[in-house]
């Protein structure tokens, strides 16, 4: 796959999806409250084209939509990726095919599989421009800083990519990092990613961890690397499964890693185990400035980039922001992953205003007692990112789980807090999480939203209210006769939720 950002800007702004900035703007505070506003109304990406205190262009707001992100995964519709996900479930546990057309089927993804498969590029043209120090200076980068109370400025898409020095196995992850000085940055990233991991192996061994940052890829390589999916793939062949084709890959100038080819920055540089700075504070997905955090420093020593290259940044913060928004797209290709993990799991939803991994909806197929009990569990162990989720509710399958009038009604007609609702204490939790009384160790709450069967109730259940099936299809057979097939009844009454009519 040789697909890099720029086609994917040409590609948005062939659909008018892409509106370019002419006056100068400054990446301090003023980008991040323009491309604020937009994301609030939904609207276009933006590229800046001149940027106060750097040559370079800055590219914001590209995964602003569901969408956008659709797209940058080649794919029209979210329903789409459903079908990528079906294909990551086969990989992860494949079942012995039984019938010709699960032979038919398994054959496909494995040749998906080897299409997939990275290769070298010997002239990338992340090289076309070497800096090394003492010319090095990151100050002269674009980066942003997106509140008036943040520490620094940052980076925030870059794929930062780090080696197990034990097995040789690449990790790839999405961190913030913060400007320190014009060669040093700190990296802000949990204990249980892949990069701590790697970086508490090379302090056993009293080595360096080596780093590259790779800045301004496709979106879909972004998205490949914010997968937190149990399968033991690489990230770059989770963006060739994504992509359709393996992504070309160039060695690093002075360090032993690879990063994409077409990447407009790459940032080269070390971690020395122990060697820890101030980061923060910093506003944060959960809408609130994150805390200071002690966080490991990288020495960077050479920067690569393409000619005439342009940047590429976001911000976080309290819904809607772009990782809102790939997180509703990823949503899609976790269900049939998540449904293979869990078996009775019809659907699953993350709702953006819960940051989109804090409260969890899930409806079941319910046979027995307890059951709804039981896939809550599951749930919190299926996948890593849901060790941090606070709530999960389970509802019926016959509950519209995107719909939250019915979410609502479930809880209220169908919970008894005392029977249906319990928490587990003391779990480990995300320490940005603020709410918590202990920093990094909180509860979690689980909520039985289900039809109650015995032993559960002992007692009958009521009926449910349903229209007479006679009557219903004799007024839709009447509906213009009745003189209202001008009348939209796909529009939402804002009545239903709460809001005044003007």
């Amino acid at each position: 796959m040789t697909d890099d950002l720029r086609q994917y800007l040409k590609l948005l702004e062939e659909r008018q999806q892409l509106r370019r900035i002419t006056v100068p703007v400054n990446p301090d505070l003023e980008m991040a409250e323009i491309c604020n506003r937009l994301l609030a109304a939904g609207g276009p990406a933006l590229l800046f084209e001149q940027v106060i205190g750097s040559p370079y262009p800055v590219a914001i707001n590209l995964l602003g939509t569901v969408e956008r992100a659709c797209w940058a995964m080649k794919m029209n519709h979210p329903q789409d990726l459903e079908a990528l996900g079906k294909k990551l479930a086969l990989l992860q546990q494949p079942k012995p095919p039984k019938t010709l057309p699960q032979v038919i089927d398994f054959g496909k993804v494995l040749f998906d599989v080897v299409r997939a498969k990275p290769s070298r590029d010997l002239l990338p043209p992340c090289q076309q421009v070497v800096v090394k120090a003492p010319d090095l200076d990151l100050r002269q980068l674009p980066l942003i800083r997106p509140y008036p109370q943040d520490a620094a400025k940052i980076i925030t898409l870059g794929l930062v990519i780090t080696k197990d020095c034990e097995t040789g196995t690449p990790n790839v992850g999405v961190y913030r990092l913060q400007l320190q000085s014009a060669t040093t940055m700190t990296v802000h990233w949990l204990s249980v990613r892949g990069g701590a991991r790697h970086l508490r192996k090379a302090a056993a061994r009293g080595q360096k961890l080596e780093v590259a940052v790779a800045l301004g890829v496709h979106p879909l390589i972004i998205m490949a690397a914010a997968t937190p999916i149990p399968v033991d793939l690489s990230e770059w062949l989770f963006a060739g499964l994504y992509g359709g084709g393996g992504i070309h890959l160039a060695k690093c100038k002075t360090v032993d890693l690879e990063v994409p080819a077409q990447s407009e920055f790459v940032l080269e540089g070390t971690i020395t185990p122990g060697e820890l700075l101030p980061d923060g504070p910093c506003g944060d997905h959960m809408g609130y400035y994150g805390g200071v955090e002690a966080s490991p420093v990288i020495h960077f020593h050479c920067l690569t980039h393409r000619r005439d290259p342009i940047y590429l940044t976001t911000f976080s913060g309290r819904p809607p922001k772009e990782e809102a928004m790939i997180a509703l797209a990823l949503n899609r290709i976790y269900t049939p992953i998540l449904r293979q993990q869990v078996s009775e799991i019809v659907d699953f939803f993350l709702p953006m205003e819960a940051l989109s991994y804090k409260a969890a909806i899930i409806s079941i197929d319910k046979a027995y007692p307890g059951q709804a009990r039981r896939a809550a569990l599951a749930f919190w162990s299926a996948l890593p990112q849901f060790t941090y989720t606070k709530f999960v509710i389970v509802v019926d399958k016959n509950i519209n789980i995107r719909d939250p009038r019915q979410v609502v009604w479930a809880i209220s007609s169908k919970v008894d807090p005392s029977r249906d609702v319990f928490i587990l204490p003391d779990t480990p939790f995300d320490s940005l999480d603020f709410a918590s009384e202990r920093i990094g160790l909180g509860g979690r709450m689980g909520i039985d939203a289900t039809t109650k069967i015995p032993p559960e109730t002992d007692h009958p259940w009521g009926q449910p209210l349903t229209s007479d099936p006679e009557i219903a299809q004799l007024v839709d057979q009447r509906w213009q006769e009745y003189g209202l097939g001008d009348l939209d009844l796909t529009a939402v009454n804002p009545e239903l939720f709460g809001y005044e009519i003007d």
